[in-house]
């Protein structure tokens, strides 16, 4: 584990970087722009970007949104998404049918090829959880007994994150709803980082890989799953949990994972 000031000390070691983007490349209102200099940098030395994200929206959605965030489309031609991966999983109805839509409005975009398909929770084969309902963004005892006459279905979650800050404020993601359904006794299907098989639409097992994120949970906890190194970004939604001075490794042992390097944030 070292302490990295630049990440142009080690970029040549590497082929490929798997790159979170909330908490690394933007902070949900707005990029990073430190960050922003190290893609500048990696895409004029050929090396190969892939942004891996747990949004719960197709990666054409997650493209606009960077896009209208500011980011140069030149960038964005590997962006893959837990969304993504969900939603080609849907639309092969793989967990049968009629399902029911657990998450805000925004998040329609992952079922509109089968929207038809939307029912009651009472008449689903299982629940599609991208998040939670806006009316209820930060009650989880709401969902638990919304849920608890439910758990023989199994839940579907798009987004294995537990949190997210847009700027300074934490947010509750699907995760949280996920963590929540086991606890209950329900089976979860998870698609997203930790889990390899989101991986594999990222890169093949002979390139050099370096993954860099601010979740030990996903981010790292991925890389560690598929024995590949990376960078932590300290000043993103463990922010709250660690400092200089705090002991780095109780850190890590909490979440049962290794880092290689780590960063305040992303800088060339």
């Amino acid at each position: 584990m070292r302490k990295l000031n630049h990440i142009s000390e080690i970029f040549n070691d590497y082929d490929t970087f798997v790159i979170d983007l909330w908490g690394v490349m933007h902070n949900g209102i707005s990029l990073n722009l430190k960050a922003m200099e190290v893609i500048e940098n990696l895409k004029s030395n050929s090396k190969k970007i892939v942004f891996l994200s747990n949004a719960p929206r197709p990666s054409s959605k997650v493209i606009n949104f960077l896009i209208k965030m500011g980011m140069d489309k030149k960038y964005l031609s590997s962006v893959v998404t837990s969304g993504e991966a969900a939603m080609n999983a849907i639309n092969k109805n793989k967990f049968g049918k009629n399902f029911f839509h657990l998450g805000p409005p925004r998040d329609t975009s992952i079922f509109e090829k089968v929207k038809e398909n939307k029912v009651d929770i009472e008449k689903c084969d299982f629940i599609l959880c991208t998040g939670l309902f806006d009316d209820h963004e930060d009650n989880l005892d709401f969902y638990k007994n919304f849920l608890k006459e439910h758990i023989s279905k199994k839940l579907i979650c798009t987004n294995p994150d537990l949190t997210v800050h847009r700027g300074d404020i934490e947010e509750l993601c699907a995760g949280s709803i996920a963590q929540l359904f086991e606890s209950l006794g329900g089976e979860v299907i998870y698609f997203g980082k930790p889990h390899e098989e989101i991986y594999n639409m990222c890169f093949d097992k002979k390139e050099k890989v370096l993954a860099i994120g601010d979740n030990l949970r996903t981010d790292i906890k991925g890389a560690n799953n598929l024995n590949i190194d990376s960078i932590f970004i300290t000043e993103g939604v463990h922010r709250k949990e660690y400092n200089d001075n705090q002991d780095f490794n109780a850190l890590l042992k909490k979440y049962d994972v290794k880092i290689d390097f780590y960063q305040k944030e992303l800088t060339w």
